[in-house]
Formats: C-alpha cells, structure tokens, sequence
C-alpha cells in the first residue's frame, strides 16, 4: 500500500481498528424462517453479490417471521452486510428504505459516524487492507472458510479524515449510482420486451380487439377493422394480425396459427465441464455459462472462460441468439432463469441451449420465459424442486406460433429494445471498470479524491 504519509493530506489518516473506529458488530438470529411466497426479504449468502444485494432470487418471509428475526438486529440504510461463511469478507450495502432480515453466517457493520462517515464504510470495506485483514483473520475449515465474529471488530484499517471520506464516498457513489440506473432501466426495457410478447403471443390482444370490432362491423375491410381496433398501432403491423380464432390442442388460437412444439422448432443440446487442470481448456477467451452467469436475460460473460480447444472437449459452442435455459441448482426451487445468449458462448451441465431451426431467435427466447412458471410447475409435480429439470420437459412444451410475417415483425420491433440495453450494459462494464480503478487508489491515499471527480 503507498505510504499515506506521502501525501500532507494523508498524514491525518490513522490505522485504527473497527472497533477504535465506532463501527459495531450486530450478529444475526440463527434460525431459518418459513418461506413465504410474498412478504419481507430474507437475506441470505446468495444474495451478497458485487458489494450489492442481490434480490432477484431472494426468499420472502411472513409479516410476523420478520418481527421475530428482526427482534435482536434490524438492517437499516448504509449498515454493510458482511459473509463470515462460504465466502468470507464479501460485503454488500442495506440501501436505505429497505426492509429485510438477516440470514445465517452474516452479521451487521455499522458505524456510529463519530471517525467514519457511514456511507463510506461501504467502500473501506471492499479494499486491499480490509482484504488483507480477511487473509489474516480467516479460520481455514475443512469444508468452509470463516471468519470469527469475536475477530471482526480487531481488523486494522487506515481511516482517512472524514472530509476526505465523504469526497470518496460522493465520488465512488455518484459511479454506482448510474451503474444501478442502468441496470433499473434495463429492467424497464425487459418489462416492456416481455409485455409486448405476452400481448401478442400468449394474450392475444389485437386479435381480440379486432375481432370486436368485426362482430359490430361484419362488412368491414381488414383495414378498417385495424384502424379501429388497434390505433395505436402501426397499420401495417396492425394488418398482420387476423380477426377471429380457431381451436386447437391449446384452445383457441389466432386463425392462421399453428400449434407447434419446441423440438419441432429448435434443437435442444446439453453443455459440461472441460476437464479440471487441463491448462489448455481453461484462461481463454469463450464465456462459460453456469446459472449463476444467468442473472439477467442477456448474458456475454462469466467467471471462467475456456478456450477453443475446449469445444468438443466437455462442453459445446452455441451462437449468438441461442436460449440458454437452467435446469439445475439450487436456485431452482424459486424459478426457472432464462437467458438469450449475447455472443457465442459455451456452457455447463446445469444449462440447457435452445437453439432456433426456422423461427427467429426472439420468438423461442419470449415463448421460453412466458413458459417458465409452466417448466416450474412441472418440475415440482415431478418432486425435482431443486434437482433436474428433464429433457422430456422442454421437448414437451407446445406453443401457438404465428406466420413468419408476425414473428419477424416482433423481432424486429425489439432490435431498438435490445440495442438500448447492450449500450447500457457496455457503460456499465465501463463505470464499474473505472469505479475499481479509483477504489484502490482512493482507499490508499495515492489519489486524492480532490481531484478525482469523475464524468457520469
């Protein structure tokens, strides 16, 4: 670490322990609750992700569970959740407003404000020296590394004064501010993609509103009834869509559709794991998809990459637009995670790959995710709530599928969706890059965060 001492601004800073410093330790109640299909968050390890909460896949909890777990430490804005098990030293912010529990093996950090400005302890607890400090501290198990809540309050850091504090926090705050702005809006853009499939394909919208308008205007053109049915919508889309319904083996469906299953229009493959310790299949350049890379629905990266050599050597390629579907881990038994595949990527045991024969890849993509409450079920009635979901299942589904007209428009009408989201997704990857390059140099005193203002 560069000496603070080399700069006048950093000889006012002072190594002290947390415990010197005012931040206190508040260890959780160590029980499980129920789960609840709605109510309050229940923080678990899982969801300690990135310096964030993670609450895409979180257990809820009853209204009176949360009284009771909440009785000995309740979170509150700007306390740091820190992992003692599993994966000792990770850290992730309680944002204000939010109200959850505390599951096992975490514990509350909380400063008192007097030596450190409580929305700086977020930062001086993701840096090298709070690291170092995990490293000397960590009880190395058998099975799980850990940290002892009697050890926590003993690690050492160097505490800048508190002015500088609050212009590293602004600083290191105002970056991961529009990193969760763009991560908000990109949910926003998903919402919009999946609305817009779930009226056209599963809820049949405009086909309802013309077809009430051609019962009261029997006589009318096509074109009439899609002006007045549906004027919001551009005409010629609007035209596409007929104006009455035919039955099938799903129920009624538009007139003109059809019926038709996913192993008629697409190709199901399973992915794996190249050999461990094979240094010519791992450290490469080509994602490697585990569910636990499948947190959005686009996905470009992963934690381990492998190389080319690696195809055909345990796991396969698939391209881009393919649908990569989880069909096993431990997250499962909260739902199914869909992903569309944003570059060719390789992937795991735990993934299945769907990929398009004759329809367009946003069709099988949309159709899988309104799908995925239909494959949960399924697993469960099967008694596979967190194993494996079969082959036999995705192979099994049946989909009302339009012309090709109607699905390449829909594609079509997402390219300006899925354009908005990949440029969000690569300012993220730009601002959490700057935002680690100024951590460090912010928390050892060799930049002042004076002059460390950056352009958001």
């Amino acid at each position: 670490m560069t000496a603070p001492g080399s700069l006048n601004l950093a000889t006012e800073w002072r190594l002290l322990s947390l415990r010197e410093a005012g931040v206190s330790l508040l260890d959780c109640d160590h029980r499980t609750p129920r789960p609840a299909s709605e109510g309050y968050p229940y923080i678990a390890i899982p969801q300690v992700k990135n310096g964030r909460l993670d609450l895409s896949d979180v257990r809820r909890i009853s209204h009176e569970d949360f009284l009771s777990w909440t009785r000995r430490t309740k979170p509150q804005g700007h306390d740091v959740v820190l992992s003692r098990r599993c994966n000792p030293g990770e850290t992730a912010l309680v944002p204000l407003g939010l109200e959850c529990a505390l599951g096992q093996n975490l514990v509350l950090l909380r400063s008192d404000g007097t030596k450190i400005f409580p929305p700086f302890l977020r930062w001086l607890l993701r840096g090298k020296e709070w690291w170092d400090q995990v490293g000397t501290f960590i009880n190395v198990g058998a099975v799980f590394d850990s940290l002892k809540c009697a050890d926590i309050p003993n690690f050492q850091l160097m505490i800048p004064p508190l002015a500088e504090q609050r212009r590293i926090a602004g600083i290191l705050d105002s970056l991961d501010d529009k990193i969760e702005l763009n991560r908000r809006t990109n949910e926003t853009l998903e919402a919009m993609a999946r609305a817009l499939f779930q009226s056209w394909f599963v809820d049949f919208d405009p086909v309802h509103a013309k077809a009430a308008v051609h019962r009261h205007h029997p006589t009318w053109s096509n074109t009439q009834v899609s002006r007045a049915a549906l004027p919001n919508l551009n005409p010629e889309i609007a035209e596409l869509f007929p104006d009455r319904f035919e039955e099938s083996a799903l129920g009624p469906i538009p007139f003109g559709w059809k019926c038709r299953g996913l192993r008629d229009i697409a190709e199901i493959q399973s992915g794996g794991t190249p050999r461990r310790g094979n240094d010519g299949f791992w450290n490469g350049t080509i994602p490697w998809i585990t569910p636990k890379a499948m947190m959005g629905i686009h996905v470009d990266t992963s934690d381990e990459l492998v190389t080319e050599a690696a195809i055909g050597n345990g796991t396969r390629l698939v391209p881009q637009g393919t649908t990569l579907v989880m069909v096993r881990g431990m997250g499962l038994h909260q739902g199914v995670r869909i992903s569309q595949a944003q570059r060719d990527v390789a992937f795991n045991q735990d993934v299945k790959a769907i990929i398009p024969r004759d329809v367009p890849a946003a069709l099988v993509f949309f159709g899988l995710l309104a799908a995925a409450p239909r494959l949960f079920e399924k697993v469960h009635a099967a008694g596979h709530g967190t194993g494996v979901l079969a082959t036999e299942f995705l192979e099994g589904l049946d989909f009302a599928f339009p012309p090709d007209n109607v699905g390449h428009c829909f594609a079509e009408s997402l390219d300006a969706l899925n354009d908005r989201m990949k440029l969000n997704d690569q300012d993220t990857k730009e601002l959490i890059a700057a935002r680690d390059t100024l951590l460090p140099q912010l928390l050892s005193g060799e930049l002042s965060a004076v002059g460390a203002c950056p352009v958001v």
